[in-house]
């Protein structure tokens, strides 16, 4: 009998470490932020302690890896056409620009994308585009557990921005801005008597932008289908990149990829233990 205890103890212990999962929940999160465009991208991140002091470069195809406190909370944007070696200090940024620096310290300007977090034992995160739209972001959330869609805007709001709202720099249109930015109105602003879920509704403008960001945040009270919820999950966020497209980052020092959020890695985990169990009726019936 204690010969048999042996055997089973290791594969129970195997079996309980699997099903428990990540303990992230309680320690901290894994950030990768991939640049898919075709052009330079530089990300900006407030508050930046975590993120290189809250911007950097990604030219095309280059990454980058963050760890960020449970305690964080705030937001990740994408600038475009920046020039920070300009040597007559005329530094800015066509899109997203804060300040004309590289390192972020508040928000930069509109129109841009914003992916926002709030980080907790619940995760609460989006992709808005309240502020208006300058590049395709998707968050995808990986190895975590609950809701853990994926969010974002994987269309390019640039090509069909209407006249009246899009930015241009040397003809070319570079961001779409938001009706609120542009008219000022409270109905565009959800604000006075528009400053609740309530009296607040979709305008033209926030269902066009609805429409072809299915998953992002199209005006202020757009929550119901705009917000989502993770628990100790790391997180991929990817400039131009379809909603479908195959994500990876480091987990506990290996590459963790999933093409639909955790919800992959849950299924090898149920994969895993079914196994064991297999072994374990092998044992027995021998």
């Amino acid at each position: 009998m204690a010969a048999h205890l042996n055997v089973f103890l290791p594969v129970l212990l195997v079996f309980m470490a699997i099903s428990s999962g990540p303990k992230l929940s309680e320690s901290a999160r894994t950030f990768t932020i991939i640049n898919n465009c075709k052009e330079t991208v530089w990300p900006a991140v407030t508050p930046g302690e975590s993120f290189n002091g809250g911007g950097f470069m990604l030219k095309p195809g280059q990454s980058i890896i963050f760890t960020a406190p449970v305690s964080w909370s705030g937001r990740i944007w994408g600038r475009t056409g920046c020039n920070f070696d300009n040597k007559n200090g005329n530094t800015s940024c066509q899109t997203g620009d804060c300040g004309g620096t590289l390192k972020c310290g508040a928000s930069g300007k509109t129109p841009a994308t914003l992916a926002e977090f709030t980080l907790a034992a619940l995760d609460f995160y989006d992709v808005s585009l309240v502020d208006g739209f300058n590049l395709p972001m998707v968050v995808t959330p990986l190895n975590g557990t609950g809701n853990c869609s994926v969010s974002g805007c994987d269309g390019d709001l640039r090509s069909s921005c209407p006249s009246v709202l899009s930015v241009k720099e040397n003809g070319k249109t570079v961001g779409c801005r938001s009706a609120c930015d542009v008219f000022n109105t409270d109905e565009y602003c959800c604000r006075g008597v528009f400053g609740n879920p309530v009296t607040c509704k979709p305008t033209y403008y926030s269902k066009m932008f609805k429409g072809a960001c299915p998953t992002a945040y199209s005006y202020a009270y757009d929550d119901p289908t705009s917000i989502f919820t993770c628990s100790g999950t790391d997180y991929v966020v990817s400039f131009c990149s379809n909603r479908k497209q195959p994500v990876c980052t480091y987990h506990n020092h290996k590459l963790v990829c999933s093409t639909n959020g955790s919800k992959g890695l849950n299924s090898m985990r149920w994969t895993v233990m079914l196994a064991l169990m297999v072994m374990i009726n092998l044992w027995i019936y021998f």
